[in-house]
């Protein structure tokens, strides 16, 4: 099973900028679909973003869409969350999953996920 580190979580200003990393280790990660999710205070985890196994193909929330940019470094093991023009509700734990397969990270019901990074955004 693949083990996940997130990093890069912190307090921001509503409109600023933060840069998830989540770093992968125990098996080979381009052989896997990764997502970000996240999961608010007393609500449901929910989808963010995913990436296909190559880097090729993404997939947004509409929530997210135009201001967050998922991305991987094979070479480094590692994917990405850069979140601009961040809002008081866009805080929450955000978590990383991986999974083989592209459709069900998306889903999130067969992945192995990270331990999570605190994002508080202010107003």
């Amino acid at each position: 099973q693949v083990q996940l580190v997130e990093s890069g979580g912190g307090l921001v200003q509503a409109g600023g900028s933060l840069r998830l990393s989540c770093a992968a280790s125990g098996r080979t990660f381009s052989n896997y679909a990764m997502a970000w999710f996240r999961q608010a205070p007393g609500k449901e985890r929910e989808f963010v973003a995913a990436i296909n196994r190559s880097g090729g193909s993404t997939y947004y929330a509409d929530s997210v869409k135009g201001r967050f940019t998922i991305s991987r470094d094979n070479a480094k093991n590692t994917v990405y969350l850069q979140m601009n023009s961040l809002k008081p509700e866009d805080t929450a734990v955000y978590y990383c999953a991986a999974d083989p397969s592209y459709p069900t990270v998306v889903t999130g019901s067969r992945a192995s996920w990270g331990q999570g990074t605190q994002v508080t955004v202010s107003s």
